[in-house]
């Protein structure tokens, strides 16, 4: 079954999607980033290129050459040809519930501080609380 994450109170959700997709890498898991909104997709793709100047994650839009082979895919949809075999970690930078996100190993959801991103991400929650899903939740504001 699915291990969900909630990462709340994120003031940057882009920096703090980086952090946990780095962390996921260097664990060896392959990442699914489902960004349906070219300008999610976008941003993300840049955060990852310039987060940290150490600890570059390689990363590439699933429409690329290079998807088969590179860690971290970004795509607009989960059942994109390029994303079989990333089904280890799913992070959910919508503001809907992923489709298909039972295929994952985990699925992180980071969710901002304003309540036009809380009050989805609240009726998530629910959503996999009342389906039984194990969930964990991580206040990003005490970190």
């Amino acid at each position: 079954m699915t291990r969900i994450e909630f990462h709340h109170n994120a003031g940057d959700k882009f920096a703090a999607a980086a952090r946990l997709i780095g962390t996921a890498v260097a664990s060896g898991a392959r990442v699914l980033v489902y960004a349906p909104e070219r300008e999610v997709a976008q941003r993300i793709d840049q955060v990852l290129w310039t987060h940290a100047a150490l600890s570059f994650v390689p990363h590439v839009m699933a429409d690329s050459s290079l998807a088969g082979e590179t860690p971290v895919l970004i795509a607009g949809a989960l059942d994109h040809p390029a994303a079989a075999g990333h089904d280890q970690v799913l992070v959910n930078l919508d503001g809907e519930l992923p489709p298909a996100f039972a295929r994952f190993e985990r699925l992180i959801e980071i969710v901002g501080t304003d309540d036009g991103d809380r009050l989805p991400a609240r009726e998530r929650f629910r959503f996999y609380r009342d389906r039984g899903y194990p969930l964990t939740t991580s206040d990003l504001a005490a970190h």
